[in-house]
């Protein structure tokens, strides 16, 4: 369990690994969420295209534009 309000529940489109680093883009409903991790957590989580996985939120602020 985790204390952050903001989880967002959706599938993995796709898994960059780099050298040190993974890319990993999450799909939300209408929404594609990118998240940079290191390569070691993405091998340790095991993470798989078409794998369910929540974006996790964690902030203490949030900025809105209106462009």
């Amino acid at each position: 369990m985790l204390s952050a309000r903001n989880q967002l529940k959706g599938t993995i489109k796709a898994v960059k690994l780099g050298t040190v680093m993974a890319e990993v883009l999450l799909s939300v409903g209408d929404v594609e969420i990118v998240s940079v991790i290191t390569r070691e957590s993405a091998e340790r989580m095991n993470l798989k295209v078409g794998d369910r996985a929540k974006a996790v939120i964690k902030s203490t602020e949030v900025m809105i534009s209106n462009d």
